[in-house]
């Protein structure tokens, strides 16, 4: 469990914050991605561990994450990318929620897979 009086997580909030206060919608996008990844590799493991508190906790912030960037899209201007990542996005909240409620890591494969083709496709933005 995370102590918020904890010096070291007080100086990676501080560092998290300073890179957030820096980033373009670009990086805002890429850190996100790179955190949703982390974040799915955390409840894989909570589920192989049968962590079942820490798994839901975790299947939340990658639900939110999701959220976060699928909030991001423009879809009245964003033509048919936004609309196909906002499909994505949907797939992969289904995706999670039905990994949990099944507690079956392998449910998470193919939305890790996704995350992982969308951080390609927007590196090769740069």
């Amino acid at each position: 469990m995370l102590n918020e009086h904890d010096p070291f997580n007080a100086y990676q909030q501080a560092s998290l914050d300073a890179r957030l206060a820096s980033a373009t919608s670009h990086d805002m996008v890429r850190m996100l991605l790179e955190g949703l990844l982390e974040e799915l590799d955390r409840v894989t493991g909570h589920m192989e561990r049968k962590q079942f508190e820490a798994k839901g906790i975790s299947v939340n912030k990658c639900l939110n994450i999701v959220y976060g960037l699928d909030s991001m899209l423009d879809l009245e201007n964003g033509a048919e990318v936004a609309i196909n990542l906002h499909r994505l996005y949907d797939y992969c909240s289904r995706q999670l929620v039905a990994a949990s409620v099944e507690n079956e890591p392998e449910i998470l494969a193919p939305v890790v897979k996704v995350v992982l083709d969308i951080r390609e496709g927007w590196s090769n933005l740069n």
